[in-house]
């Protein structure tokens, strides 16, 4: 049983959506970063931040396939369960909490409704936005000849399209050599598409700054 700092830290990182989203994900099958991060619709920086904090709680751990892609999986599986003790309540504050409990209910009926409808529109236009960057992604890879030479490049600059990341985090996503990494960012960084701001890499804007 888990008592103390330990359930402290679990319940931290149990109270973040995301996490327990991924935790959730992985009790299906093991799972490499680009595919939680595709599936979930987090991005991969987020998602690489998460894996980190729950292996460091050894929740879960992962194992490399034979081109140095990270499965990760979950170690070991939990429940959390909560034990109220000492609880007494006469029967007339249980009449005057069913009624409050009966109005509490109906507004957050209300309220969750209210959220899926938002949902429903938030995921149609989604669909749509998915679309139109598959789409551009495809006529980046079709016209981008000669300028990015390698998938390798490609890769890379969708990656930071959206969000800096450090050497650590790129190596992590890509899953490509340290070494060979650092030689395609300086290229780039030479061709004036990618920029290094302290330790963090980012795409250019179309000045190349």
């Amino acid at each position: 049983m888990m008592e103390g700092d330990d359930v402290s830290r679990l319940l931290d990182i149990l109270g973040n959506k995301n996490r327990r989203r991924i935790i959730q994900l992985l009790r299906q099958k093991p799972c490499f970063v680009t595919e939680m991060s595709d599936r979930l619709m987090i991005s991969p920086k987020a998602v690489i931040e998460h894996l980190q904090m729950m292996e460091r709680e050894n929740i879960l751990e992962y194992r490399s396939d034979i081109n140095r892609r990270k499965y990760y999986y979950l170690s070991r599986d939990f429940r959390v369960m909560i034990d109220l003790e000492n609880v007494k309540t006469s029967i007339s504050s249980e009449a005057l909490q069913q009624t409050d409990i009966f109005g509490r209910t109906q507004e957050r009926i209300r309220i969750i409704r209210t959220l899926m409808d938002s949902r429903e529109n938030l995921l149609s236009d989604l669909e749509y936005l998915e679309r139109d960057i598959n789409k551009k992604i495809r006529e980046l890879k079709t016209s981008c000849k000669g300028i990015l030479d390698s998938e390798t490049e490609i890769n890379l600059v969708l990656a930071l399209a959206s969000y800096e990341m450090n050497i650590d985090d790129l190596e992590e996503l890509t899953e490509v050599p340290r070494a060979e990494l650092t030689d395609v960012l300086e290229g780039l960084a030479v061709k004036g598409i990618v920029k290094r701001t302290g330790n963090l890499y980012g795409v250019c804007d179309i000045y190349g700054k």
